[in-house]
């Protein structure tokens, strides 16, 4: 981490450059609408803005960690619980995909993702969506390295359960499974 006084408005203007479309499109993987994930992002770099002498050479883990607590306060101070989009919503399948065999074990994956923990649920999209390291992911989710391994090994036992398990019928919830 470099001091404040050499992180002016040059360095974060570079970083607002380059990483202000991840963090939005890390929004509109979780959030309603494209202005809550923009508004999401100016969040995020007004935390960076302030704490500017913390943030790490590799930021990109370090901005995610930091909207998902921009994320989670919103939350809570809505009392209401999150208004996420779903699985389904957050990603759609793609219109260029049209061949029904090749769009149903893509809506198989969305149900058996869907069935999951929240917890098991953001693992797997900071590594499969955000595309992080687990070593990264870890940072993201302010934990070590073996323990968001460990979780990601889980997710992923559970997910292919579930891919491998009928869907309840509608109406009954599967039990939340933290290991």
């Amino acid at each position: 981490m470099k001091p404040v006084s050499e992180r002016g408005e040059d360095w974060f203007t570079k970083l607002y450059a380059a990483r202000y479309p991840d963090i939005v499109r890390y929004g509109m993987r979780r959030l309603p609408d494209a202005d809550s994930a923009a508004e999401l992002a100016q969040d995020v770099f007004v935390v960076v803005w302030r704490r500017r002498g913390e943030v790490p050479e590799r930021a990109l883990p370090w901005l995610y960690a930091v909207a998902r607590h921009v994320v989670a306060n919103r939350w809570r101070s809505r009392r209401g619980g999150p208004s996420l989009l779903t699985l389904a919503e957050a990603d759609h399948v793609p219109a260029r995909i049209v061949e029904p065999d090749a769009v149903a074990p893509v809506l198989d994956l969305h149900r058996a993702l869907r069935r999951l923990p929240e917890f098991d649920q953001e693992i797997l999209r900071l590594v499969g969506w955000e595309d992080l390291s687990v070593a990264d992911a870890a940072v993201a989710l302010g934990c070590t390295r073996s323990a968001a391994a460990v979780r990601l090994h889980r997710a992923r036992r559970r997910l292919r359960s579930a891919l491998t398990t009928p869907a309840p019928a509608r109406g009954v919830r599967p039990a939340s499974t933290h290991v």
